[in-house]
């Protein structure tokens, strides 16, 4: 094992020894600026660190609007932080990232609305399907949820984001860290690998963050731009999905559980959300920068700023993955 590499699985307890650790419960929580009258959109906040994020933006004033894939879904989950914080103004609207045809008219439905927005939380996400899928648009389906889906949405809504100087922060992962983007097969029609696919995705997606900070820099839009991570917690990215392939839940996410349930290692979604929310609230996050757990190798706890992931500081990278995705999603940005 490398220095400083962590290994989730051996030399650490095994699954009978995990019922024998106590149970160390931690609530951890940052001060959030008054949000009230602010209109924050946090997708994929039905269920997990999406949700633990719209939970505390609602205890801080914000108007929360939740963009889900299960209308269903996310009204119980808008339900559920209303029992939270009685009163909150919660909103939930269908969308479907890996669809552009779900995208197109969700935008233009707030734009008819025409409310500025404050705070955009980049955070919905698909990770690892064993097998490679394709969405009805032709596109891998992580690269066309974690990052299209996203591209697509901020093209529709920049003049609602321009008007409300806005915060978007979006949400990779420390799998940003390691791997390449595969430029020359997107789609991953030759030799998919999950997690490879799942980097590729995620260094596309930060690579974007970091140039829509540069253009709105460029073009005086007033957007502030930049990226989170929640570390690690046992959320449904890697619970099972009979529709993707994935018939029960993986080994990982069941350590990851266990250890997460005692305060060990891992985070929890309520703590792994603060990294979003510190990102996109706080006055003393910056545009352009790089916040996640503080703990160690950066898995757990409060927020903090983090060397920004060496694979998306090349700028004619990340001017390359913007022209690529507009040509993609059929939507230019206007500069």
């Amino acid at each position: 094992m490398r220095r400083g590499e962590l290994r989730i699985i051996e030399g650490n307890p095994r699954p009978r020894d995990l019922q024998e650790l106590p149970i160390m419960p931690k609530s951890l929580d940052i001060t959030v600026p008054d949000l009230t009258g602010n209109l924050a959109i946090v997708t994929g906040a039905s269920d997990g660190v999406g949700f633990e994020i719209a939970a505390r933006l609602v205890r801080s004033g914000a108007d929360i609007l939740m963009p889900v894939r299960n209308p269903a879904k996310g009204g119980a989950a808008a339900a559920r932080i209303r029992e939270r914080t009685p009163g909150a103004d919660i909103r939930v609207r269908a969308l479907d990232l890996s669809s552009l045809e779900s995208v197109a008219p969700f935008a233009e439905q707030l734009l008819t609305e025409g409310r500025p927005i404050d705070i955009l939380i980049n955070n919905a996400g698909v990770m690892s399907p064993p097998t490679r899928q394709l969405t009805a648009d032709g596109f891998e389906l992580q690269f066309a949820t974690n990052h299209l889906g996203h591209f697509a949405l901020v093209a529709h809504l920049m003049p609602l984001l321009v008007a409300g100087r806005a915060h978007v922060t979006s949400q990779v992962s420390i799998a940003a860290n390691q791997g390449a983007i595969n430029w020359d097969d997107l789609s991953w029609e030759r030799d998919y690998d999950p997690m490879k696919a799942y980097s590729s995705s995620k260094i596309a997606f930060g690579l974007f963050a970091t140039e829509l900070q540069r253009r709105s820099d460029a073009a005086g839009w007033g957007i502030r731009s930049n990226l989170s991570h929640p570390g690690i917690t046992p959320t449904n990215l890697l619970a099972a999905h009979p529709e993707m392939g994935r018939g029960v839940d993986t080994a990982a996410v069941t350590f990851i559980r266990a250890l997460s349930r005692r305060g060990f290692l891992f985070g929890t979604p309520a703590s792994a959300a603060l990294s979003a929310v510190y990102a996109a609230t706080s006055p003393d996050a910056a545009s352009g920068r790089l916040y996640g757990p503080q703990g160690f190798q950066h898995l757990k706890g409060l927020p903090a700023e983090q060397r920004l992931y060496s694979r998306l500081r090349d700028d004619a990278a990340a001017r390359r993955v913007w022209e690529l995705s507009e040509h993609m999603v059929g939507v230019t940005v206007a500069s």
